[in-house]
Formats: C-alpha cells, sequence, structure tokens
C-alpha cells in the first residue's frame, strides 16, 4: 500500500505541470513561444547530423573507388555539416538565454503572488507552526522552478530528438530498440523510487530545515551579536546546529547510499544490453548487410538515443520530484483564507457615528483553552481619549488586536454603530484604525519610507513626511542623517545608517501621524524615550488627534492621566474604568499602580 500510495504521489503532481508552463507562458508570451520554437528546431539537428556523416562517410569511400574524383557532393555535405554545428551552438545560447530571462520573470512573479496570498493569511494561522512550514516550502519554490521549466522544456525537446532517432533505427533493424529498452527501464525505475523517498525526507524534515536556518542566522547577525558575545552563547549555537545537521546528515547519507548502490546495479545490466546492440551492428557490417557509412549512422544512433533516454527518463524523475515541491507552492496558493464571513458585506466607512462597544468579549489563542480575555463590556466613544492601564499579560495588547481584527473573539462580539464589525469586509474596516505597537517593525529601507509606511498612499508626499516627522520629534533624527529622508537606516544594506532605540521609536511614531484613520492606537511605543521626550510626544499627540478616537497604552501614568477614561484591566478582566481623578479616589488597582510609581519618583 504504502509503495502505491508513493507512486500516486509521484504521478499525481504532474496535474501541476500545464498549470505552471501556463504562468511562465504568461509572465511573457513572446519568450516562451521563442523558447519552445528554439527548442523544436533543435531537437531535429541531433538525426540531421547524423545523416549528414553518413553520407559523409559513404562519399569519401566512393570517391577512393573511383579514376575521376568529384569532390563537389562532398564539399556540400561538409559545408551542411558545419552550418548545421553552427545553427546548433546558437539555438543552445538563445534557449540558455530565454531560460535565464523567464526563470527571472517566473520567479519575479510567483514572489509577488505569495506575498499577496500571505498577506490574507490570517494572523493566528502564521503563529502556527504547522502552517507556516507550508508556508515556508511554499516560499522556497519561488526562486528554485528555474531548473523545472527548462526541464520540462528540454524533456519535449528531447522526446522529438528521440522519435528522430527511433525512426531511423526503425528503419533499418527494429530489434535495436527492443535492445535499448531492456538497457533503460531498470535505471528509470530505480530513479522514480528514489526521487519519492528524497521529496519524503525533504518535506519531513521541514521544521529542523527551519531551525537549522533560525540558528545560522542568529549565529550570524548583527542584531543578536551583542547578546552571544556577552552571554558566550557561539558554542551553544553551533553545538544546536551541528547535532540537528549531523541528524540530517546522516538520514540523506543512508538514502544517498542506497540509491547509488541500485542505480550502480542496474546501469550494469544497461551497459550489457548496450554492447549485445553494439555487438550485433559490427556483425551485420562484418556481414556485408550495411555500409560503413550505415554503420557509422546506426552505432552513432543507437549511442546517441541511449544517451538522450537515460536523460530523459532521469529528468523525469527530477521533474516528478520537483513537481512535488511545486505542488506545495500551488496548494498553498490554493487555499482559500476568506473564512466564513458573508458573501454580502455592508458598504465600507471612511468613519463610525457613535462608537463601538464591545459585549462580553472573550478570547483565548489558538491552540490554547486557557482565555486571555473573559467577558469584556465597554464602549468607546466617538472622539474619545481612552488610556488601557494593567500589569504585563493583563490583556491590553490582545484587547487592541481584537479592535484591529487581527484575531476575531471565541466569545461575544465587537459592535460599531451598533453593527457586528464582521459585517464590514475586514481591509475596509482595517483602514478605519492606525496602530503602532512597540514591537514595531524596523524597515531597512530609507527614512522616507520607514515613515510613508503609516499610510503607503503618501510615499511621494514629501510635506506630509516631513509634517509627520517634526510632529513625533523625529525631524531632529533625520535631518542629523547624512543622506537626510534618503537615508537607509539599519546596518543590513551598505551605507545604512543604525539608530539608537529612541530614535527608531521616533521614526515609528511619526507613522500614526501619516495616517488619516478615525482611529489611532498607540501600544507603548515610546518605552525607549526619556520622560520628557514620553512626555512631549504624547502632549502633542494629545493636540493633534482633537478631532480623532485614539488609545493610548503606558506604562508611565504621567501620560496615563492625559486621557479622557482609563479602563484598567486585571487578569484579563475589567477591574475598574473612570477618569484619572476618579480612579484615584478608589483604592484599587489604578491607585495602587499610580502611588507605587510616585513613591519611586519620590525617591
Amino acid at each position: 500500500m504504502a509503495k502505491a500510495r508513493e507512486k500516486k504521489s509521484n504521478f499525481a503532481s504532474l496535474k501541476f505541470i500545464p498549470r505552471f508552463l501556463s504562468k511562465v507562458y504568461h509572465t511573457h508570451p513572446g519568450l516562451f513561444i521563442a523558447n519552445v520554437l528554439l527548442r523544436l528546431l533543435k531537437s531535429l539537428i541531433p538525426i540531421a547530423l547524423l545523416w549528414v556523416g553518413k553520407e559523409i562517410i559513404d562519399e569519401v569511400i566512393l570517391q577512393v573507388d573511383l579514376d575521376n574524383k568529384d569532390l563537389t557532393g562532398l564539399y556540400w555535405l561538409i559545408g551542411i555539416e558545419l552550418v548545421l554545428a553552427i545553427f546548433s551552438d546558437v539555438f543552445n545560447r538563445l534557449i540558455a538565454l530565454t531560460d535565464g530571462l523567464l526563470g527571472d520573470l517566473y520567479s519575479n512573479s510567483s514572489s509577488i503572488e505569495l506575498i499577496q496570498k500571505t498577506a490574507k493569511v490570517e494572523l493566528a494561522s502564521l503563529e502556527d507552526s504547522e502552517f507556516y512550514d507550508k508556508l515556508e516550502r511554499a516560499r522556497q519554490q519561488t526562486t528554485s522552478r528555474v531548473t523545472l521549466m527548462s526541464n520540462v522544456l528540454a524533456q519535449i525537446q528531447d522526446l522529438i530528438t528521440i522519435i528522430s532517432l527511433v525512426t531511423g533505427l526503425i528503419y533499418f533493424y527494429p530489434i535495436l530498440i527492443v535492445l535499448l529498452v531492456i538497457s533503460i527501464i531498470p535505471s528509470f525505475i530505480n530513479e522514480l523510487k528514489y526521487s519519492q523517498s528524497s521529496y519524503s525526507l525533504q518535506k519531513s524534515w521541514t521544521p529542523e530545515r527551519r531551525e537549522l536556518d533560525y540558528m545560522r542566522m542568529i549565529g550570524a547577525s548583527d542584531v543578536t551579536a551583542k547578546e552571544i558575545k556577552l552571554f558566550g552563547l557561539a558554542d551553544f549555537i553551533s553545538n544546536t546546529f551541528k547535532r540537528i545537521s549531523d541528524k540530517y546528515y546522516k538520514a540523506n547519507k543512508k538514502l544517498s547510499i542506497k540509491k547509488s548502490l541500485w542505480g550502480g546495479t542496474f546501469h550494469v545490466f544497461g551497459d550489457l544490453a548496450y554492447y549485445g546492440a553494439y555487438v550485433f551492428i559490427v556483425l551485420k557490417a562484418v556481414a556485408g548487410f550495411v555500409t560503413i557509412g550505415d554503420l557509422t549512422f546506426l552505432a552513432g544512433s543507437f549511442s546517441r538515443l541511449r544517451s538522450q533516454l537515460q536523460t530523459v527518463f532521469s529528468r523525469f524523475s527530477n521533474i516528478t520530484e520537483s513537481a512535488m515541491y511545486l505542488q506545495d507552492y500551488f496548494e498553498f496558493i490554493d487555499m482559500d483564507f476568506s473564512g466564513d464571513h458573508p458573501e454580502q458585506y455592508r458598504e465600507g466607512r471612511t468613519e463610525f457615528e457613535h462608537s463601538i462597544r464591545f459585549e462580553n468579549v472573550s478570547f483565548h489563542y489558538p491552540g490554547s483553552e486557557k482565555n486571555v480575555l473573559t467577558n469584556i463590556s465597554f464602549e468607546l466613544i466617538k472622539g474619545e481619549k481612552l488610556a488601557l492601564v494593567g500589569e504585563n499579560g493583563a490583556g491590553k495588547t490582545t484587547l487592541i488586536k481584537l479592535l484591529l481584527r487581527l484575531y476575531d473573539p471565541t466569545k461575544g462580539q465587537i459592535l460599531m454603530d451598533g453593527v457586528p464589525v464582521q459585517e464590514y469586509r475586514k481591509p475596509d474596516y482595517q483602514k478605519m484604525l492606525g496602530a503602532i505597537f512597540q514591537d514595531f517593525v524596523k524597515y531597512y529601507l530609507t527614512a522616507k519610507i520607514n515613515i510613508a509606511v503609516g499610510n503607503i498612499d503618501e510615499e511621494h508626499n514629501l510635506d506630509k513626511i516631513k509634517n509627520a516627522a517634526v510632529q513625533s520629534l523625529a525631524n531632529d533624527v533625520i535631518e542629523s542623517l547624512p543622506e537626510g529622508y534618503d537615508q537607509g537606516l539599519g546596518r543590513r544594506f551598505r551605507k545604512g545608517a543604525e539608530l539608537s532605540g529612541g530614535q527608531w521609536q521616533k521614526i515609528a511614531l511619526a507613522r500614526a501621524y501619516m495616517s488619516d484613520a478615525p482611529i489611532i492606537i498607540l501600544d507603548e511605543p515610546t518605552s525607549a524615550l526619556d520622560a520628557r521626550a514620553e512626555s512631549e510626544v504624547f502632549q502633542r499627540f494629545i493636540g493633534l488627534t482633537e478631532d480623532r478616537t485614539s488609545i493610548i497604552i503606558s506604562h508611565r501614568f504621567s501620560t496615563v492621566r492625559m486621557a479622557d477614561r482609563i479602563l484598567v484591566l486585571q487578569n484579563g478582566q475589567i477591574l475598574e474604568i473612570g477618569t484619572h481623578e476618579e480612579l484615584l479616589a478608589k483604592p484599587q488597582l489604578y491607585a495602587e499602580l499610580f502611588e507605587l510609581q510616585a513613591e519611586g519618583y519620590r525617591e
């Protein structure tokens, strides 16, 4: 049963080849058609060269026996062979050129397709290790399918060549075809068997290979270099890498040895069949049944045909193996990430009229049954400045993720002006919210783009970008850079400028001022700023978002007290909600945390 499933997997994956070729064709139809035509012409050259070679030898022998020699025909034959040889070389170069160009175009288009598809994946799926393994296998196929394309097209080319050579052999002695098949089939079966085994090994080791990539990355990265030196982690990382890589090497070594041993054995039988056919041809020539030119043609055709068949069969096993990897890509691209949302959404909105309300919202992350939030109910009024307070792990950031619809509640619902937010298309709804998190992304691009990502449609609006930088205090940072707003940030690329944590935060904060969203969320994006800078940032933020709704998460109570209302979370539940003065008047968590922080400043 297992072997039957392996064969089915081998051949079932070939159904993706036409779709793959269709995608390659659509990247550049002209190049694709040119490539195919070149291969068709090239496929007929081998039989033509062999036939012309046969005619040359027979013509030479004929002229040897003549007293009045006429070499005109011989010169013409040599000229034809020269032209065929030149065309063969030209076709090879043009095929290689079009292969490379098509490969680059397909790699680019498939990478774009993968990026766009990944953007539709729910955050919960991306955080699932098994799903991420599938995504990783799909990602690898965007850069390694050039060989598959060349192999498929070369296979068609070689099949035409084989048909022409087989026709020539059948014309003389059909039995040669039988001997040829005997010499090739065993090796083909062996190749096919082990291509499936190789794919199965690669697929089963996807998590370990990702771990190897991770160890390779953290072991040689400017981001981790300080801690690796400080904590002496080099030996730990290299030993972990060696342990996993050695285990994989042993598994792959065992498979490779078995493949080589069986392949060598089958190849011996193939050689015996081949030389049996060769002896048959020689004996026919000695007996005078064929001319010396015919002998050369038959020997050359049989040798070339055997070589072509070996290449075709070997390539076929490579194609089936590659097609199995290609299957990973198309299966990911074909996945439906639309969820169970209604087919007809409400019309998109750019603003809400009254409020966004949480009604008995509970949530636990996928794979866990422990609630992070339990029975959360509150209302965010339009134009209100709301602060979220709570100790680490209280659920503040998770609440924000639900509001942003990065996740959906496991119980309860979120309503905008009385309408469940799931009734709006997620992209339309999310355009109404702008958020900056503490773990914001550092894009190793220009300072200008790092700010513009807050509203990427305005990436060419330098005035707006500069204004956002002024509001976030990032303008001083940028003006100190050698190339200003065109300066690359980070050390990943040449001439990039590294920034301190506080400087990066000012850059990230500027993204909030780029956004035109009616709701702005700041989730501790100023943790690396000193108290004076943070106070100034929030004073500006409160003033500049006067006509917008905002949510602030901060551990500094000098910032929190600027909010209209403060919501206090404890163990995933709402403990209290009210103004700064109202909460201080109650002897609960907010008053306790405020007093602890104030006491620290008094000391």
